[in-house]
C-alpha cells in the first residue's frame, strides 16, 4: 500500500510573489503573502516555497532558475512575472520625455523567456503553471510616480499609451502563448477582478496587492490547483 508524500511547490516571481505591499507611503514585506497563505490552504501534504524577488523581470528569473528553483527539485513551479518587464526606466523618461523609450524587457524577449523557463522546468521533471498578470490601477500608479518624478513623464505617458496599455499588451501576448503551448495556467487576472473592488485589492501605489489582495490570490491559486488535479505524488 502506497503512502502520500509531500509535494514541493515553488512560487517563482517578482514582488507580487515576494509579498511586497505599499502602506501609507512606505514599502512593506507582508508575512501573509500569497505563498504563505497558499501553504495554509493546501496543508501539510504540500511544501510551498517562496522564491519571489522584489523588482525582478523575466530576464532575471531565467538567470536564477537553476539556483533558486530547479536545484530544489520541485514537482510544481508557479510563475507570475511580467509587471516589471512591461514597465519603463522612469528616470530616463523624465530626462528625455520627447524621445522613444522601450519597455525594460521587450515583448518578444519576454515571451521567449517564458518559453525557455517552461521548457527547462518540464525537462527537469516538474510542472510549470503560468499565471496571467495580476491587474494594476494605472491612475494610482501614475499618482505614485508623480511623487518621485516631474510632471514631464505625464506627456510621454500620454504619447505611449500608458502602463495600462503595455500591461494589457504583455498579458494578451502571454495568454496567446499559453493557449498555443498547452502549458497549464491560472487566469489570475480575471479571477482577481471578480473577487472584490480593485480599490480594496490593490494598494495606493496601484501595482502591489493589499493584504486582502494577497488573500484573494491564495484563494484563486488553491482552487485552481485542485481543478488542475495537481496532487501530491503517491509512492
Amino acid at each position: 500500500m502506497g503512502c502520500m508524500v509531500e509535494m514541493k511547490i515553488v512560487c517563482f516571481g517578482d514582488s507580487v510573489t515576494r509579498g511586497i505591499s505599499f502602506v501609507r507611503g512606505r514599502i512593506r514585506i507582508l508575512k501573509e503573502n500569497y505563498p504563505a497563505l497558499l501553504q495554509k490552504k493546501l496543508g501539510s501534504e504540500h511544501n510551498v516555497i517562496n522564491k519571489g524577488v522584489f523588482n525582478d523581470n523575466s530576464d532575471l528569473l531565467l538567470s536564477r532558475l537553476d539556483k533558486d528553483v530547479l536545484s530544489l527539485k520541485p514537482q510544481v513551479v508557479l510563475i507570475h512575472i511580467g509587471g516589471n518587464d512591461c514597465n519603463f526606466h522612469w528616470d530616463q523618461v523624465e530626462s528625455c520625455p520627447e524621445e522613444d523609450h522601450a519597455a525594460i524587457v521587450p515583448l518578444e524577449r519576454y515571451i521567449n523567456n517564458i518559453k525557455k523557463m517552461a521548457e527547462r522546468i518540464k525537462a527537469a521533471g516538474a510542472e510549470p503553471v503560468l499565471f496571467t498578470l495580476v491587474p494594476i490601477d494605472p491612475a494610482r500608479y501614475y499618482k505614485y510616480l508623480m511623487t518621485m518624478y516631474k510632471s514631464a513623464i505625464a506627456h510621454w505617458i500620454g504619447l505611449c499609451g500608458g502602463i495600462g496599455y503595455w500591461h494589457g499588451l504583455y498579458n494578451r501576448a502571454l495568454n496567446e502563448w499559453i493557449t498555443s503551448s498547452g502549458i497549464r495556467s491560472i487566469d489570475i487576472r480575471n479571477a482577481f477582478k471578480g473577487k472584490a473592488d480593485l480599490n480594496d485589492l490593490i494598494n495606493d501605489d496601484g501595482i502591489h496587492p493589499s493584504a486582502e489582495g494577497y488573500s484573494a490570490i491564495a484563494d484563486i491559486v488553491a482552487d485552481q490547483l485542485r481543478l488542475l488535479k495537481i496532487e501530491p505524488v503517491q509512492q
